[in-house]
């Protein structure tokens, strides 16, 4: 699905065809929806993000105001699920930066889902997941976004922000770890080294002792 981040319109959305899969999906299309309100409601939500949803991964990236979001299998790579979100990134701007600030009435572009179903069988088939596996080697921060439940982003009310910030304090919090285990490390030598030194003066004063 794809969504306007200033109030949560709907732009655009790409549906199972299967009727059972439709039907299994309806929850989702609802959590979704209630994703995309909440971002309109953060002042500064986090441009990538990856949210847990029972058997499912809900992955989004935001850019230029517009929120791309797709529902994955937990076993489907998410740096093929980021490059599938810029790819489907690229092509909307292209066709529709223009006019995306003017539309109000939802799904107002719902023919891109041409575009998303093509694009989906592409990276769906495992030849093409081999080789956009190489040459989206560089994409950034994949390893690094924060995975979340969405029903306690969702029913707790939890900003969206307040996660990112979280994922910070890890990093933070990780690198002063860092620091101290060194600075640890170093008092624990420098205490070995004094305890030799003072055992040697020690020595040379009994030595002293005993020849004198």
């Amino acid at each position: 699905m794809i969504a306007r981040v200033a109030d949560g319109l709907p732009l655009s959305a790409s549906v199972q065809e299967d009727e059972q899969s439709g039907r299994s999906m309806v929850e989702y299309q609802t959590q979704a929806k209630q994703l995309f309100r909440k971002l309109s409601q953060d002042p500064n939500p986090p441009a990538r993000c990856t949210l847990e949803a029972s058997n499912y991964f809900f992955h989004y990236m935001i850019e230029r105001g517009v929120c791309y979001l797709v529902l994955c299998e937990k076993s489907f790579s998410k740096r093929l699920a980021f490059s599938y979100l810029e790819d489907l990134q690229n092509e909307f701007t292209s066709q529709y930066a223009s006019r995306l600030d003017t539309v109000s009435r939802p799904y107002s572009f719902i023919e891109f889902d041409t575009y998303m179903q093509k694009a989906r069988k592409s990276y769906m088939d495992s030849r093409a997941r081999r080789h956009l596996g190489q040459i989206n080697t560089e994409l950034q921060d994949v390893q690094r976004i924060m995975v979340q439940n969405i029903d306690e982003v969702l029913m707790r009310g939890e900003a969206l922000s307040v996660l990112d910030s979280k994922a910070m304090n890890l990093s933070t919090q990780s690198q002063k770890y860092k620091k101290d285990a060194k600075y640890l490390n170093l008092r624990s030598s420098y205490a070995k080294i004094a305890a030799v030194i003072i055992l040697v003066v020690l020595l040379l004063l009994l030595l002293r002792y005993l020849i004198f």
